[in-house]
Order: C-alpha cells, then sequence, then structure tokens
C-alpha cells in the first residue's frame, strides 16, 4: 500500500464515527496504557476525553485514514505548566496491524512535530515501552535518554520499562 492509499489530518474536532474508530485502533494497538482485556467501552471513554482536550486546545490529535477509517493516530498534549510553555509530550503514536509497515508512523511523527511547531512548541518529549517504536523514533531522529526500570504493567500483567526519548524542534 502506498502513501496515496491513505491520508493524514489534523482534527481540530472529533465527531462519534472519529471516536469508535480510533477506539478500534486503540483496542488493535496492545492497549497502550490499559490492562487487558480492554473494553470497547473504556476505550470510547478514553477518546471522548481526548476529544474534550482537542476542543479546548490541550490537546492536538492526528490521524491517519484509509479505506476501512482510522488506521493511526499520534497526539501532542500541549497544555503544559506555567514554567514549560515550550514544550509538549507526545503521546499514544499507535496504528492498526493492518496498516503498519506502509510509513504511516514515520508520517504521523512528522506531523506532529509540523504542528508542534506551529503551535510554538521547541521541545518534545515521550515515553514507550516498545521495541518497535524505540527504532521509529530514532530513525526520526529522537533522542534516547534512557530507560526506567519496573515503569507500568504490561497489559496481561508484569512489569516493564519505559524509554524516555526527547526531540528538539530548534536544531
Amino acid at each position: 500500500m502506498s502513501a496515496s492509499t491513505w491520508t493524514l489530518r489534523r482534527l481540530h474536532a472529533v465527531d462519534d464515527a472519529q471516536i469508535q474508530g480510533l477506539a478500534d485502533v486503540l483496542i488493535d494497538g496492545a492497549s497502550v496504557s490499559f490492562m487487558h482485556p480492554l473494553s470497547r467501552e473504556r476505550a470510547v471513554a478514553f477518546w471522548r476525553h481526548v476529544a474534550e482536550g482537542v476542543a479546548s486546545g490541550a490537546r492536538a490529535l492526528m490521524v491517519a485514514e484509509d479505506a476501512h477509517g482510522v488506521c493511526g493516530t499520534v497526539q501532542l498534549v500541549l497544555d503544559q505548566p506555567e514554567n514549560q510553555p515550550h514544550r509538549a509530550d507526545l503521546s499514544k503514536m499507535l496504528v492498526h496491524r493492518r496498516a503498519r509497515r506502509q510509513g504511516i508512523g514515520a508520517a504521523l511523527m512528522q506531523a506532529a512535530e509540523a504542528t508542534a511547531r506551529d503551535c510554538g512548541k521547541t521541545l518534545l518529549v515521550l515515553d514507550t515501552a516498545s521495541d518497535d517504536a524505540e527504532r521509529l523514533y530514532e530513525r526520526q531522529g529522537w533522542v534516547r535518554v534512557g530507560a526506567i526500570p519496573g515503569y507500568a504493567l504490561l497489559p496481561h500483567g508484569g512489569l516493564c520499562q519505559t524509554t524516555v526519548y526527547y526531540r528538539n524542534l530548534d536544531g
């Protein structure tokens, strides 16, 4: 599948159909930040909360869509403490299994960085527990800070580490 078979855009409002599609991606995407099994109700509630942040300007939400609907997403948490107006957190970078290895992850990362710049952000940070995601972030020029052992629980239980990255957008 080539880039011409999917599109990428920033959502400034999130409708019910998009929330359902985002829930599908979250459920498919190893339930990032959630324990197994992740119910559709919890996934939808999560995305409704995100939609509130998008509507208020506290978050930026980018989605990739293919012929089947939403197939990827990434967020920027723009609302930061008073002493960190230059920073945003990159969050929930997810690509549905049906759409992986097509460049969507890299395109979402580039869109997030461009959006951050447009919003006046010069520093992005993220954390991940995924080896595949680490490879993507490093290919995109993110700098690995280090790993924190025992940071979170895996979806089926058991502790895992998280790896912290940053990207300076000034340079």
